[in-house]
């Protein structure tokens, strides 16, 4: 037995099924390892894709899998893919390959310290210099990528490593994953935090972005419907609560001069569950002096933009079951004037389509109408990173767990086709939308190929502006003239066939509906190049 069949073996214990990756020749003796396993290797033609793949996985489940590339300029192509897992919270192993240690014949030929360039984008990265560590760094690995706060952690194991020989005696050590009981709130931290509730005439609750827990969503949403109390979500999970219209007070879309900053300011207490500042916070969190109280398994980050004035740390799902079954006292409470603000913020909202009647081509709030008006409860919409992304967030109205999937930590262009191929691979009878613009596409070209090779089924819409849409816009509306932005429009249709996927292309905003009904229902690959800008009067409302 190699190291390298040691090495599959202890990811087969962790129950790893899948790994995605491109490998190279240093990595040859780990690949004729898995190739003897249980375990899948999904072969990308991008060392990002895998990266995002792996950590959507994660994302959904709560659990680490695993990305693999090889050394130098494969290794430096993941780090985008590693700051996104590690800024999301999504638990992620990222396995790297290093030329041999004891004796090399190339030199320092593609050799860069990879290990300290990964460490400040991980939770913890590290090299494996002895076959007889690999069970406990493996270990050790997941357990902290899935540890609260979930990360990315980092493994870089060189060619001659792989290659050593297991003496033939050597028992593999017994390392079946057990499942982890978190800690509960301190017995005091509970009666303090009702107390702090009830003194409260307006509480009103932040969903944040780590609260995307089954557990959580059961008891969180309980306690929401006992006491109907208003709440508000960050973007990135903004359908972890039940659906509950009366309460749902909406996204926090933008920083500051939203919809919903009008009806949080009659708040004077807010219970933040699961939130970090590494999502783009909004600016109620700190401003006028607002009283949070963090729920969580760890501490707060606390700076400028988010400063709770009271921990609660522990099992969050616990925390509210607590909550549930205590009797608060709710008769100083009154939220008239907050679901007031709410019904007209949402008549707003309908009347503001109208704002783009006139356009000649699709806008972002008749898009995102349309796309809820498609998808069905289950289906899934994944979105990329643009000023669209800010009107999706808002208008469209999850009602399910994991039914949008969007970035707005490190809020990178490139995870939304990966995030794609990954939800419909673990969700084989649902529909999956990706939404991207002209330029993202290009990004992720090269892994159409791979989505055909899966045999996927998915429906990707193309914003398409020939341009840097969104920072154009912002160029228009800050006073700048308008330089360097535009591109010379491609032929994507030369594109989609060479990819072997379909492609439509969309003028005329009427027509768009229509067709995704229509190959939403089809087999394969589906592009609708869809002629796209954002409203002229400048306001992101």
């Amino acid at each position: 037995m190699k190291a390298s069949d040691l090495f599959v073996k202890i990811l087969e214990q962790k129950w790893v099924d899948t790994i995605y990756g491109v490998p190279g020749e240093e990595n040859l003796d780990l690949l004729d390892s898995i190739g003897h396993s249980s375990i899948k290797l999904i072969l990308t033609r991008n060392e990002q894709t895998a990266v995002f793949m792996a950590a959507t996985y994660g994302r959904l489940t709560g659990r680490a899998w695993v990305a693999l590339a090889t050394l130098w300029p494969w290794a430096t192509n993941m780090m985008t893919g590693v700051a996104y897992a590690q800024l999301g919270w999504m638990p992620i192993i990222v396995i790297t390959w290093q030329k041999p240690q004891n004796r090399s014949k190339q030199g320092a030929f593609q050799i860069i310290d990879v290990v300290e360039m990964m460490k400040p984008v991980t939770k913890h990265a590290m090299s494996i210099v002895s076959w007889e560590r690999i069970p406990y760094i493996l270990e050790n690995a997941f357990r902290i990528a899935e540890d609260e706060k979930p990360g990315a952690v980092h493994l870089e194991l060189a060619e001659d490593i792989a290659a050593e020989e297991v003496p033939e005696k050597y028992s593999i050590p017994n390392l079946w994953t057990r499942k982890i009981r978190r800690p509960i709130p301190d017995y005091k931290a509970i009666p303090e935090l009702i107390k702090e509730i009830e003194k409260a005439k307006s509480p009103i609750i932040l969903v944040g972005s780590g609260a995307n827990r089954k557990r959580i969503t059961r008891y969180l949403t309980g306690f929401i419907e006992k006491y109907d109390m208003p709440y508000f979500t960050s973007q990135m999970w903004k359908w972890v609560v039940g659906w509950k219209q009366t309460s749902y007070l909406g996204t926090a879309a933008l920083t500051s001069w939203d919809y919903i900053h009008d009806a949080i300011a009659r708040s004077d207490l807010i219970l933040s569950v699961w939130y970090d500042n590494a999502e783009k916070p909004t600016d109620i969190l700190w401003i006028n002096g607002k009283a949070v109280i963090n729920i969580n398994f760890v501490k707060s980050n606390f700076d400028y933009v988010y400063s709770p004035y009271l921990d609660v740390i522990g099992d969050i799902g616990n925390t509210f079951w607590q909550l549930c079954e205590s009797e608060i006292d709710s008769s100083n409470w009154d939220f008239s004037q907050i679901y007031k603000i709410n019904e007209e913020n949402k008549e707003k909202i309908k009347a503001n389509l109208s704002l783009e009647d006139d356009a000649p081509y699709m806008m972002p709030r008749r898009l995102a109408k349309e796309l809820r008006e498609v998808l069905a409860v289950d289906d899934i919409l994944t979105l990329d990173n643009g000023l669209y992304k800010v009107w999706l967030a808002r208008n469209y109205r999850a009602r399910k767990p994991n039914t949008i999937l969007l970035d707005n930590a490190l809020a990178t262009m490139w995870a939304w086709y990966a995030s794609a191929m990954e939800v419909k691979r673990l969700n084989p009878d649902k529909k999956v939308v990706c939404v991207t613009w002209d330029g993202g596409l290009v990004m992720n070209l090269w892994d159409i190929e791979t989505a055909v090779r899966m045999k996927l089924d998915l429906v990707i819409v193309i914003l398409n502006n020939s341009s840097y849409g969104m920072i154009k816009w912002k160029q228009q509306w800050g006073g700048f003239d308008d330089y360097w932005l535009d591109f010379w429009e491609m032929d994507f249709i030369k594109l989609a066939e060479s990819f072997w996927a379909s492609w439509y292309k969309i003028s005329k905003k009427q027509e768009f509906k229509q067709l995704l009904e229509e190959v939403i229902e089809k087999s394969g690959i589906h592009i609708i190049d869809l002629d796209f800008d954002y409203p002229e009067d400048g306001k992101i409302c």
